[in-house]
């Protein structure tokens, strides 16, 4: 059983949700906390012949969630006392308010970065926030993995997360954040912090896909919002946003003198009659 946290070190990682990437906040940490972070790995592509173990304790690949549909992951340690609970009530939250469903348009990835883990463990947390999801029938697009040592920094290295243990608190300090992945299993997208807006991993898992899913209003949302690498969110574009007005400007215009046309031949043509 972990014990919990001091309180210095608790604020210490609380202190990397403020204001997007723990990049910008970890020099003013202390001590082993500096080097927790995101790393910017936009496009990397994550190694897919890592070996895992599924909440079934079947041996698995990465490579077997890949190749289809974007993956969400999200690296946590299942025992974590706090941080890693509002990561993935988080990422429940923004994944309920979606037309998409885990399993059809996108895959769920969850891997704990504690080699400690059990299969065991990881069953337990898939049957919590599956129950939190509340989606029935999307239960084979959530999947919980458990790993090596070796395993676990080859991914985390990947994807530029860092993390620390420490010793005198039995406890990991970790950055927090989900991310999108290409079906290839490149990185597509970081979202940092503990809460995700749903038009954010919307947009994301979108652009993940290469616009395979989605609808023209998505297309259009992409056309006027531009993710920000730095904040991890999709802020508007002012430029696009005028541009897409003068070109609605310029259909309704043009509908309206169309029926206009359209309206004054009618009259015409019943005055010659």
């Amino acid at each position: 059983m972990r014990r919990r946290p001091h309180l210095p070190a608790a604020l210490a990682v609380a202190a990397l949700l403020i204001g997007g990437p723990a990049s910008r906040a970890q020099n003013d940490l202390p001590g082993p906390l500096a080097d927790v972070g995101f790393d910017q790995r936009l496009g990397e592509q994550i190694p897919l012949d890592l070996r895992f173990t599924d909440e079934t304790g079947q041996t698995v690949t990465l490579e077997r969630y890949f190749g289809q549909r974007p993956v969400v992951l999200a690296l946590v340690y299942y025992e974590c006392p706090m941080l890693c609970s509002m990561v993935l009530n988080g990422m429940v939250t923004s994944l309920r308010a979606l037309r998409f469903d885990a399993g059809n348009e996108f895959e769920v990835l969850v891997v704990s970065f504690d080699p400690g883990e059990t299969p065991a463990m990881a069953r337990t947390a898939k049957q919590t926030y599956l129950e939190r999801y509340d989606r029935p029938g999307t239960e084979e697009g959530w999947h919980f993995l458990t790993g090596s040592e070796q395993a676990i920094q080859g991914l985390s290295r990947s994807v530029g997360f860092r993390f620390v243990y420490l010793p005198e608190d039995d406890q990991f300090a970790h950055a927090a954040g989900i991310l999108a992945l290409t079906p290839e299993g490149r990185v597509a997208r970081y979202f940092y912090g503990v809460e995700y807006a749903p038009r954010d991993v919307r947009l994301g898992l979108i652009e993940a896909a290469d616009n395979q899913i989605g609808s023209m209003v998505d297309q259009v949302l992409l056309y006027c919002f531009h993710y920000d690498p730095t904040s991890g969110k999709y802020s508007a574009v002012a430029m696009n946003i005028v541009r897409l007005a003068a070109v609605v400007t310029v259909v309704l215009l043009g509908l309206f003198l169309l029926r206009q046309w359209r309206r004054e031949r009618r009259h015409l043509h019943t005055a010659k009659a």
